[in-house]
C-alpha cells in the first residue's frame, strides 16, 4: 500500500468521508472520530479488525499481512486483523512499541441486529482504552515490576513546590502523591519509573520541561488541560471515592490534588464503566528519600543496565524474593532509599531477625512461594476482567497468609514484622472459608467455561449438572418406571428432532396407555404410526425442557455464584491489599537475610552523622559475576570518607591505571550506601554511614546526539548539576572529569572541580582521574586524600592488583592495556617510542619534536612510501668486509653488533 493511497485519519473523519461510507464503515468512522489518537481494534466476529492508517501501522508493527476490504473515496481500504483469542499477545507488542489501543466490542447479538433489517449493523462501542499505564492482564504485565501511570501537574503560585505528581498502579491499587520542584522533577519522576506519564497539553509545550519529557520519550501522553483543573480537583476525587470531604485522607497541596484528579480522570476514561480498587491517596514523602538524579540512576545501573537489561543490575544481584509482590516492593525500595535512620533501623531489625532465625526464615519462604499475586487478581476482579483462577488466587493467598501469621506468632518479632503480622491477622477468615467451600480444586481460565464451583456447594447446580451429564440414565430410569406402571415391557422412550422425547409402544400394546382414567390422564397421544403409537407425559415434557436447558442453567448458576464471590472479594479489597503488602514486606526482609547469609554481608550502622567508613567493601554485582565466570575472589577495599574535622567529609583523589578497578571501586561505595539506606545488609566487613541525602555519580561516557550534545557536553552538564547541588551530606563519585577535551583544558576543569567540591560543596566524594598533576592539590586542600590503585610489573608485564592504597600513581599504563586489548604489536611498539620521546620533549610543546616523525604528518596517502632507513646494525653490516677480517677483528665486530642491537631495543622499549 503506497503512501499516496493511504487515507489519513483527518481525511477519514471528515463530513465528506462519512457521507460516502457504507453503514458498517460509517459506524467505524464515527467510533474512530471519538478516538483519533488511538489504534482501533474493531470487533468483527472472532477477529479484531483494523482499517486505514491503523491497519498499515499495525501490519508493520506486528508483522502480519496487510490486505484490503472494499473501497472508500475511490481508494482501497487497507485492512488487517488479529484473532480475539490471541489479542493479548498482539496488544503486548503494540503497547511495548508505544501505541495506545481502543478496544471496540459488539454490544448486541447479531440476531437482534437482523430484527431491525437485513442490512442493519451490529451495535458496537469502545469498552476499554489500553495504554501502557493502565494494564491489568496477566499476560501484559511483568510479575515482579510495578506498572505505574503518573500524572504531572503545575499550579502557579505554589512557591518551590509548584509541581505535583500522582502515580497509580491500577493492577495493584497503589495511589501516591508528591509535591516537587523543577530542580527535583526529573529525579522524582525517574525514581518511580512510570510506564506512562500524562501531562496537560499546555504544559507539554513548555520548552523548559522538554529535557524531562525527553527522558520518557513515547511514554509521555499529552491530555486536555481541563483534566488538570485544580479548582475542581477535590470535588472529582471526592466523587470517585464516594466521600463528602478529603480531609480524612491528609493534607495535600493544590498541585498534588490537580495531579491526583487528573490521574483518576484518566483511569475512568480508559476503563470506561469499570472502577479499579484504588487505595486512598497517600503522601509519598519523596523529600524523605535519597535524591538520585536520572544520570546517576543510569550510571549505577540500579534496576537496569545501560543496555536496558535486568541481568547485571543491582536489583538482579540482590533479589532473593519469592513472590511477585515482594519483587515489586524490593524494586521500589531500591529506587527510593530512606534518609530517616529510625525507619532504616526498623528494616535492618527485620533482616537481622530472620538472619538469626534460620529455620523460621526457611519455613516462611517455603510458604511464601505458594502466595499468588493477590493485588493483581483483585484488580482484575474489580474491573470485571477476572476469572475463576483470580478467585482461587485470593483464596490461596488468604490461606497462606493465615499459615504465615501462625508461624510468626510463636516468636517475639521486631516492629516492622509485628506490623505486618497485625495486617495478616486482620484478614477476613470468613471470606477464605466461603471461597474454599465453593471453588473446585481445578479452576478454568474463563468463567464462561463453567466447572469452577465444587460439587455439593449448590444443590440446584448439582441437579442441573446431573441432568446435563447423566440425561441418558435419567431417561432410562423414567422408561423403566413407565414400563412397570403400564405392564408394557416393550415401552421405549425415544428422541428425534421433530418431537423431541416421546414414549413409543406397539399398536397392540397401546391400549395400556389409552384405557383407564389414570392412563388417560397421564399419557398424552402425540402420533400414530403404521405399527406403533407415540405418547408423552407432563413429566417427560418437563424433563425434556430441563435436559435441554440443563447446560445453560448450570452455567447460569455458576455465573451467579461467581458474581456473589467477586462482590464478596471486592468488598474486602482494602484488607486484602494490606495483607498482600504485609506478605511482600516479609518476603523482602527474609530475602535480604538469605542474601546476607549467602554473600557474607554485614549490618551497616546508619546514623545522622556525616561518617562514611567502609571496611572490606565489595561490589555486589561484580563479585557475583566474577564467581560465576571464573570462580575467582573479589578484592575487597576500604574506604573512609568520614570527616577529619568539622562536619565536612573527606574527598579522595583516586589515580591509577586503566583496568585497575577505579570505576568498580567508585560504584561499589555508592551501591553500599544505597543498600544500607534501603534497609539491607551490605557487602563489607563493617560499614558506618552517615545518612546520604543526595547521591551523585558521573561515571562513563555517552552522548546525546538527538539534543545536539557531544560526549564532552553531556559530561559537563552532569558535572555542573553535581557542583551546583551537592551539599555536606551528599556523596559524590566522579570519574575522569575533563578527559573529553584537550589535555590542558581538561586538566584545568578537573583542577577547578576538585577545589569546588572541597571548598564549596563540602561533600564526601571519590574523584578518579588520570591527571596525575592533581595529586599536588593534597598539599593545600586539607580534606583531600590521595589514593591509588596498586599494580605490579613483572618481567615486562603489568599485574593489576585491584587494591586501593594511599599515595598517587605516576603512570597510567595505557599502552599496556592497549596491548591487552589486542592492538597490533607494531602499533604498541610505536606508541611506546612516541611516549618516551613525549616525556623527554619540551614541556611547553611536547609534540613539536615529533611532528615531522609522526606518520600523520610525513606524507599524504597518495605519495609513495619512502625507502625505509637502514638501522645502525644494518649500516655496520653494510660496511664490513668479512673476507678481509682476521679472526680477532671478526670477533670484535660481532661484539659491536650485539652491543648496538641492545641499544636499539632499549630505545624502542
Amino acid at each position: 500500500m503506497s503512501d499516496d493511497n493511504r487515507i489519513k485519519t483527518e481525511e477519514l473523519i471528515s463530513e465528506e468521508s462519512k457521507a460516502a461510507a457504507t453503514p458498517m464503515m460509517e459506524q467505524y468512522i464515527e467510533i474512530k472520530a471519538a478516538n483519533p489518537d488511538l489504534m482501533l481494534f474493531y470487533r468483527m466476529g472472532d477477529f479484531y479488525e483494523l482499517f486505514f492508517d491503523d491497519a498499515v501501522d499495525a501490519a508493520r508493527a506486528l508483522s502480519i499481512t496487510l490486505t484490503k476490504r472494499g473501497q472508500h473515496l475511490g481508494r482501497d481500504i487497507p485492512m488487517c486483523g488479529v484473532p480475539v483469542h490471541a489479542a493479548d499477545d498482539y496488544l503486548q507488542k503494540l503497547i511495548g512499541l508505544g501505541f495506545r489501543v481502543a478496544v471496540c466490542e459488539q454490544t448486541e447479538d447479531p440476531a437482534e441486529a437482523k430484527k431491525r433489517g437485513a442490512k442493519s449493523v451490529v451495535r458496537r462501542d469502545v469498552t476499554r482504552l489500553v495504554t501502557a499505564g493502565t494494564l491489568t492482564e496477566e499476560k501484559l504485565l511483568a510479575p515482579g515490576e510495578s506498572n505505574f501511570l503518573m500524572a504531572l501537574s503545575r499550579v502557579r503560585g505554589e512557591g518551590d513546590n509548584a509541581f505535583g505528581l500522582a502515580w497509580i498502579d491500577i493492577s495493584t491499587g497503589i495511589f501516591r502523591l508528591s509535591a516537587t520542584s523543577e530542580d527535583r522533577l526529573a529525579a522524582d519522576i525517574m525514581r518511580v519509573e512510570p510506564r506512562e506519564l500524562i501531562v496537560a497539553d499546555t504544559l507539554f509545550s513548555d520548552e523548559k520541561l522538554r529535557p524531562v519529557f525527553d527522558l520518557l520519550g513515547r511514554a509521555v501522553s499529552p491530555q486536555p488541560a481541563v483534566l488538570f483543573d485544580s479548582a475542581t480537583a477535590r470535588d472529582r476525587l471526592a466523587r470517585f471515592f464516594s466521600v463528602a470531604t478529603l480531609d480524612g485522607f491528609g493534607q495535600f497541596s493544590r498541585a498534588e490534588m490537580s495531579a491526583a484528579a487528573a490521574a483518576v480522570a484518566y483511569v475512568e476514561k480508559t476503563q470506561i464503566n469499570e472502577r479499579p480498587p484504588l487505595g486512598i491517596p497517600e503522601q509519598d514523602g519523596g523529600a524523605r528519600t535519597m535524591f538520585i538524579d536520572p544520570a546517576t540512576r543510569a550510571n549505577l545501573e540500579l534496576t537496569r543496565t545501560m543496555s536496558g537489561g535486568r541481568d547485571g543490575s543491582l536489583l538482579k544481584a540482590v533479589d532473593r524474593t519469592v513472590t511477585s509482590g515482594g519483587a515489586r516492593l524490593l524494586g521500589e525500595r531500591l529506587m527510593s532509599p530512606l534518609t530517616a535512620p529510625d525507619k532504616i533501623a526498623q528494616r535492618l531489625d527485620s533482616v537481622a531477625f530472620f538472619l538469626g532465625e534460620a529455620a523460621l526464615c526457611e519455613d516462611l519462604r517455603s510458604r511464601l512461594k505458594q502466595v499468588p499475586d493477590m493485588p493483581r487478581a483483585l484488580s482484575r476482579l474489580a474491573l470485571d476482567r477476572g476469572g475463576p483462577r483470580d478467585l482461587g488466587a485470593i483464596c490461596q493467598g488468604l490461606s497462606v497468609a493465615r499459615e504465615v501469621a501462625g508461624a510468626l506468632s510463636v516468636a517475639e518479632v521486631p516492629e516492622e514484622i509485628a506490623n505486618a503480622l497485625a495486617k495478616l491477622t486482620a484478614l477476613p477468615q470468613t471470606l477464605e472459608t466461603q471461597l474454599s467451600s465453593t471453588l473446585a480444586e481445578e479452576l478454568p481460565l474463563l468463567k464462561r467455561d463453567g466447572g469452577f464451583v465444587r460439587e455439593g456447594a449448590d444443590r440446584a447446580l448439582d441437579e442441573a449438572r446431573s441432568l446435563r451429564d447423566t440425561s441418558r440414565r435419567v431417561i432410562a430410569g423414567l422408561q423403566a418406571q413407565y414400563a412397570e406402571e403400564t405392564g408394557v415391557r416393550g415401552l421405549k422412550i425415544k428422541h428425534n428432532n421433530v418431537l423431541g422425547y416421546f414414549i413409543e409402544v406397539t399398536s397392540l400394546n397401546a391400549r395400556a396407555l389409552t384405557e383407564g382414567d389414570d392412563a388417560k390422564g397421564k399419557f398424552i397421544h402425540r402420533q400414530t404410526m403404521a405399527n406403533a403409537m407415540r405418547f408423552t407425559t407432563s413429566e417427560l415434557a418437563d424433563l425434556e425442557s430441563r435436559i435441554a436447558n440443563a447446560a445453560g442453567e448450570a452455567l447460569a448458576i455458576e455465573l451467579e455464584t461467581f458474581e456473589k464471590l467477586r462482590d464478596a472479594v471486592v468488598s474486602e479489597a482494602e484488607a486484602i491489599k494490606a495483607g498482600a503488602l504485609a506478605l511482600a514486606v516479609l518476603d523482602v526482609s527474609a530475602g535480604f537475610a538469605v542474601l546476607a547469609e549467602a554473600e557474607a554481608y554485614c549490618r551497616p550502622v546508619v546514623d545522622e552523622t556525616t561518617a562514611f567508613g567502609i571496611v572490606g567493601g565489595r561490589h555486589p554485582v561484580v563479585e557475583q559475576a566474577l564467581r560465576q565466570q571464573s570462580g575467582g575472589p573479589f578484592v575487597a577495599n576500604d574506604c573512609d570518607l568520614s570527616p577529619t574535622e568539622g562536619d565536612k567529609g573527606s574527598l579522595w583523589l583516586l589515580t591509577g591505571p586503566n583496568m585497575g578497578g577505579k570505576s568498580t571501586f567508585l560504584r561499589q561505595n555508592a551501591l553500599i550506601a544505597i543498600l544500607a539506606q534501603t534497609g539491607a545488609f551490605v557487602p563489607a566487613e563493617s560499614a558506618h554511614i552517615g545518612v546520604v541525602d543526595r547521591l551523585f555519580s558521573r561515571v562513563g561516557a555517552s552522548d546525546d546526539l538527538a539534543r545536539g550534545r557531544s560526549t564532552f557536553m553531556v559530561e559537563m552538564v552532569e558535572t555542573a548539576a553535581i557542583l551546583n547541588q551537592a551539599g555536606p551530606r551528599s556523596l559524590v563519585i566522579l570519574d575522569e572529569i575533563g578527559r573529553g577535551t584537550a589535555t590542558f583544558d581538561g586538566l584545568s576543569i578537573a583542577w577547578a572541580a576538585v577545589e569546588h567540591l572541597h571548598n564549596s560543596n563540602g561533600c564526601r566524594g571519590l574523584f578518579a582521574t588520570h591527571f596525575h598533576e592533581l595529586t599536588i592539590l593534597s598539599e593545600k586542600l586539607p580534606r583531600l586524600v590521595n589514593a591509588t590503585m596498586r599494580v605490579k610489573e613483572w618481567k615486562g608485564e603489568v599485574v593489576f592488583l585491584h587494591e586501593v592504597g594511599p599515595g598517587a600513581a605516576d603512570r597510567s599504563y595505557g599502552i599496556q592495556v592497549a596491548r591487552l586489548a589486542g592492538l597490533p604489536s607494531s602499533v604498541v611498539k610505536r606508541a611506546k617510542n612516541v611516549l618516551a620521546r613525549l616525556e623527554d620533549a619540551d614541556r611547553k610543546n611536547p609534540a613539536a619534536s615529533l611532528i615531522d616523525d609522526l606518520p600523520l604528518f610525513q606524507v599524504s596517502m597518495r605519495t609513495p612510501e619512502p625507502e625505509p632507513q637502514a638501522s645502525a646494525v644494518e649500516q655496520m653490516l653494510e660496511g664490513m668486509k668479512p673476507d678481509d677480517m682476521t679472526p680477532r677483528e671478526a670477533l670484535d665486530a660481532l661484539y659491536a653488533l650485539k652491543k648496538q642491537l641492545r641499544a636499539d631495543v632499549s630505545i624502542e622499549d
